[in-house]
C-alpha cells in the first residue's frame, strides 16, 4: 500500500479565520467557523471563572490551588 503525499497540511497551517468560512462547506472552513464562534461567545461573555452552577441555583467554586504531595 502506497501512502498518499497530503499537502494539505502546509496551507492549513497558515489558514486564518474568515467570514467567508460560514458560507464554504469544507471541513476546514466549518471548524475555523466553530472555533471563532465559541471564541467569540467566550469573549462576550466576560469572564471564564471555574464555578460549577448547581441545580438549585448555588454556585459552588472550584479552588485554583496546586497538588499537595
Amino acid at each position: 500500500m502506497n501512502k498518499k503525499d497530503n499537502n494539505e497540511g502546509a496551507n492549513i497551517a497558515g489558514r486564518y479565520y474568515e467570514t467567508e468560512d460560514y458560507k464554504r462547506n469544507d471541513q476546514l472552513s466549518s471548524g475555523l467557523a466553530t472555533t471563532h464562534e465559541q471564541v467569540s461567545d467566550t469573549y462576550m461573555e466576560g469572564q471564564a471563572d471555574a464555578v460549577i452552577e448547581d441545580v438549585v441555583g448555588v454556585d459552588i467554586s472550584i479552588p485554583r490551588k496546586g497538588y499537595d504531595e
